[in-house]
């Protein structure tokens, strides 16, 4: 994450994402090496996923061409977007008011996000 000691969001805590193929995207505490939270929704296996730049939100892509996108702090999905094809890849533009996800049919994707 973009969070902790030396970023730009030093009062927020290091979290890691990780993607499953069980379809879950779990955080974990940096410092401690523990699950902070799981997100589960997605029912296919999540390939990617991508913290905003504020720390605050995280997007999550699948192989059934979902995306999602999450509270951090409270693990409440806020937004879905369903395309065509699977998505490999998801990434946040710098002002935090767009997703990109790519998929497998070739396409880019680029939807607009306001908390």
């Amino acid at each position: 994450s973009p969070t902790g000691q030396g970023s730009a969001n030093p009062s927020k805590p290091l979290l890691l994402a990780t993607a499953s193929f069980d379809g879950s995207v779990r955080l974990w505490n940096v410092q401690d090496g523990t699950c902070y939270r799981i997100l589960s929704r997605h029912r296919d296996s999540v390939y990617s996923v991508a913290f905003s730049p504020s720390g605050d939100y995280l997007a999550s892509g699948s192989l059934a061409g979902q995306l999602y996108i999450w509270d951090v702090q409270t693990g409440v999905h806020i937004r879905s977007f369903k395309g065509k094809g699977d998505i490999f890849e998801v990434a946040w533009n710098k002002e935090e008011t767009r997703v990109a996800s790519c998929f497998s049919s070739n396409v880019v994707e680029v939807i607009d996000f306001q908390p």
